[in-house]
């Protein structure tokens, strides 16, 4: 029996364009002789499809996708991840579901038993965990189906009370074969490979593992499906941030002469390495960046170019993005801006290729400070004209994204989103965060992975001191720690749930760390008003951390 795996990247609420894909692998799978092919997660509708759910119009088209593909199934098994309406007038209305189609038929329907509700996951919001569990009966084998979050329940700790697996047992499955939309972050994939070979292990079968692919907003899905033999052995291990399709058959698996595997034993990440996986961060970065333009229907990008390290790679990441000449970058020198900050963006565009504008912005500010003159009273300079120069540029990049039709990539990182260091309405302006999910010595990491080959990014740009230059002499350093300890106790806030205690224990100066932590906690109604942030870590800002912002715990 051959098993192929199609890793697909799908569109949320596209349902024409979705049902075509599949249809064209359920073809192209069964010549290559495939006796079944395999779909991710929720395929036909995309991956979280959120209150899209909540619609009658929506569930009705997702069944009528099934009717379309069911009728390319005459010779060649799909399983497929499309929501299913609960019959029973207890608990909610759907069940997340992998649908099993054969002979032109819906031969069985297989329902999600542990639903995530953590993190970016609210799956309870909307779907009935399954109450009964069955094999799928298929050419003389016994197929044990499960959802993504349904293999995951191993360990010390386990977070539900049920585990399909355990259920399915009892039935003498051959082989296990789970569809998955598992996100992206920069340890997750070989948290994957632990938990699958953990199954594999423990029940002694083979397994077949379909990850989704593809950008949802700040979602990314990587890819990096999986097939296991019985004794834990990577068979084929798909690329990443890429759609790929292939398989072997079940025989080769349940025959394999490699050895047994030993159970993985990786040591949990509790430290932030700052350039760790930055390869896979770039790729995801790029995708997000890709698929959030491709998806909505967007062609160019603009953004303002300060000569700076943020700015500087989340340009060189838009360019390999979306090409070049489609990211137009917009330098606004102040009274304050030096002139090294100037040329080193002007070498910057000049490197990529990307079209480039000076625009001055003395004569703006000028006249911004002489209306508002009478008003401040003659109180002295602080942050109020700081941030009015902040505001005049995310005014000229708005007013030019809105003449000519760009989307306006925002620059902030983690460090700053984390201690509020940036401007309402100013630099904290855009229609996507690159960078907000990666702290600032992740950025010059990800400078030096941009520039692994030849000098994209200006090394001026790399090691002269940040500074946001709205005032003379003007640092980072002047109102933030070194990003060095700063980011490293962000990390254990921010990551890893760690309180003030626990961080002091680990070597850091009480007092800096009851600094930082009110900083993060004083500064979330800057981010509740902030854009959709591409998610790489395990806990981005955004829909997968939710702070109350009158809350008064540590601030």
């Amino acid at each position: 029996m051959k098993i192929i795996l199609a890793q697909q990247n799908y569109h949320i609420g596209n349902f024409e364009q979705n049902t075509a894909k599949i249809i064209e692998s359920v073809h192209a799978a069964k010549a290559q002789g495939a006796d079944l092919v395999v779909f991710s997660e929720l395929c036909i509708c995309g991956y979280p499809s959120r209150d899209f759910l909540e619609f009658e119009d929506f569930i009705r088209q997702c069944y009528h996708a099934i009717e379309q593909i069911k009728a390319h199934t005459q010779d060649i098994a799909v399983l497929v991840g499309s929501p299913a309406r609960n019959p029973q007038k207890e608990g909610k209305d759907l069940f997340n579901a992998a649908w099993f189609l054969y002979e032109g038929e819906v031969k069985q329907v297989v329902h999600k038993t542990l639903l995530p509700t953590y993190d970016v996951f609210d799956e309870y919001r909307y779907f009935e965990p399954s109450f009964e569990w069955n094999v799928i009966p298929f050419k003389g084998r016994k197929l044990a189906v499960t959802i993504c979050e349904d293999i995951w329940n191993l360990g010390d700790n386990p977070l539900y009370r049920v585990c399909p697996m355990d259920q399915l047992m009892a039935q003498e499955p051959d082989v296990m074969i789970n569809l998955s939309a598992s996100p992206f972050d920069y340890d997750h994939d070989e948290d994957r490979k632990e938990i699958i070979l953990a199954n594999v292990l423990k029940y002694k079968i083979p397994m077949y593992y379909c990850n989704a692919v593809g950008s949802q907003t700040e979602i990314v899905f990587d890819g990096g499906s999986l097939i296991f033999d019985g004794k834990g052995n990577i068979v084929k291990e798909f690329p990443y941030f890429q759609e790929a399709m292939d398989g072997v058959t079940l025989e080769e698996l349940l025959n394999s002469p490699l050895p047994l595997a030993k159970p993985e034993v990786l040591t949990p990440v509790t430290t932030l390495e700052f350039d760790h996986n930055i390869g896979r961060i770039y790729d995801a970065l790029v995708l997000g960046i890709k698929d959030y333009f491709g998806k909505m229907g967007f062609k160019k990008a603009i953004l303002g170019s300060s000569g700076g390290i943020d700015s500087a790679v989340t340009l060189a990441i838009a360019c390999d993005a979306l090409g070049s000449e489609n990211v137009r970058a917009i330098l606004m020198p102040s009274p304050y801006s030096t002139s090294h900050s100037v040329d080193d963006a002007v070498a910057l565009s000049e490197n990529l290729g990307n079209p480039h504008d000076i625009i001055r912005i003395n004569d703006i500010y000028e006249s911004f400070l002489k209306t508002l003159d009478p008003y401040f009273k003659g109180l002295p300079f602080n942050v109020a004209e700081e941030n009015t120069q902040s505001r005049i540029r995310g005014n000229l990049l708005m007013g030019l994204a809105n003449k000519f039709g760009y989307i306006l990539l925002n620059t902030s990182n983690k460090s700053e989103l984390s201690t509020g260091y940036g401007t309402l309405y100013g630099d904290m302006a855009g229609g996507l965060s690159v960078l907000g999910d990666l702290y600032k010595m992740q950025v010059y990491a990800l400078a030096r992975y941009i520039n692994r080959e030849k000098e994209i990014i200006p090394v001026n740009i790399i090691e002269k001191a940040p500074s946001a230059e709205l005032r003379p002499g003007q640092k980072d350093s002047d109102s933030l720690p070194d990003y060095t300890v700063l980011d490293r106790i962000l990390y254990q806030y921010i990551e890893r749930r760690q309180g003030p205690r626990e961080i002091v224990a680990q070597g850091f100066d009480a007092a800096l760390v009851s600094r930082t932590l009110k900083m993060v906690n004083t500064n979330e109604y800057k981010r509740n008003q902030f854009c959709p942030i591409i998610r790489v870590s395990s806990k981005a800002f955004g829909v997968g951390r939710r702070m109350p912002i009158v809350g008064k715990y540590l601030s």
